[in-house]
């Protein structure tokens, strides 16, 4: 039978530790399931892991986006698929590792089938977004659509931008679109597979700690040079919401110290990390959860689900 884990957990959580020794352990190959480690030039910024990080083990899906470009969770789905067919075909185990839940989610239950989206529309939403800010078409979204309003984060201009794209373009909320049945990408693998769902869920102030040791090392590590690469690129852009680089773009342009953006930069993932654990934890509440902190003790968990499955 051939065997599928997915690991999923919020930043900084140890998820690539434990993914790199189960794909040593079981003969597989890892496919990234992080929507901002696909894009290339924000490798230490994402967290991504380098050639060395990642021990002669095959990876798949990242840091082959441009930046430039707009990399959908449709895509992804099919890029996943893809790949994990092939990587199943050689008779190897396929570990879909990463924290972006909407991926999982996706690749679990389906995507809806919204239109295409008018491009009128499109544009209108987009130049009103440029020259009012997210402030305003997130007031917008309340009046039009205020389930999509009430389930979105005020500053996620990309999630209500789309949302307010499609309630124009279809009369009816992207949260209607979610819930009409679909066909789950996952069932292309077939149904001869041993699947194991692993979420990773440490103690919140040993994650905060994490994430914030995280970025100092990042910056050591080069994610200056990093954002400079992507300074001149439209800030609505997916890519640019990658943790910190607002925070450095606002030091290389003389709005805030260094000690400043970093600081901020770590309030913003430890946020961010928060709103990961409790949206896994709502989300994924039929998954197999691990609270170890240490990675022998997470592996040794991870380990005995698997072989228990």
């Amino acid at each position: 039978m051939s065997k599928v884990i997915l690991i999923a957990g919020p930043t900084a959580s140890g998820k690539s530790a434990l993914s790199l020794n189960l794909a040593e352990r079981f003969d597989g190959e890892i496919i990234n399931a992080d929507s901002m480690q696909v894009y290339d030039d924000l490798q230490v910024l994402t967290a991504r892991p380098s050639l060395a990080e990642m021990q002669g083990i095959p990876h798949h899906l990242y840091g082959f986006v441009p930046p430039s470009e707009s990399y959908s969770v449709a895509r992804w789905c099919e890029d996943a698929i893809a790949v994990a067919q092939d990587i199943l075909a050689r008779g190897k185990t396929v570990l879909l590792v990463g924290g972006t839940g909407l991926y999982f989610k996706s690749l679990l239950q389906g995507l809806s089938a919204v239109p295409p989206i008018d491009s009128a529309i499109r544009s209108g939403v987009r130049d009103h977004l440029a020259k009012n800010g997210v402030g305003s078409l997130y007031v917008l979204l309340q009046a039009e659509d205020p389930v999509m309003a009430d389930r979105l984060n005020p500053a996620d201009q990309q999630r209500i931008a789309r949302a307010l794209e499609v309630v124009r373009s279809t009369g009816r909320s992207l949260s209607a679109w979610q819930e009409d049945p679909t066909d789950a990408p996952i069932d292309q693998l077939g149904g001869d597979i041993d699947l194991t769902r692993l979420v990773l869920l440490p103690d919140r102030d040993w994650l905060y700690a994490r994430c914030d040791l995280r970025f100092e090392l990042m910056l050591e590590q080069g994610a200056l040079d990093e954002v400079s690469l992507v300074a001149e690129l439209d800030e609505a852009l997916p890519a640019m919401r990658a943790l910190g680089v607002s925070h450095l773009l606002s030091y290389m342009r003389g709005g805030l110290s260094l000690e400043e953006a970093t600081e901020k930069a770590q309030t913003v993932t430890r946020q961010y990390a928060k709103r990961q654990m409790t949206w896994l934890r709502n989300q994924f509440s039929d998954w197999n959860v691990i609270k170890e902190k240490e990675s022998e003790r997470i592996i040794g968990s991870a380990y005995n689900i698997i072989i228990n499955n």
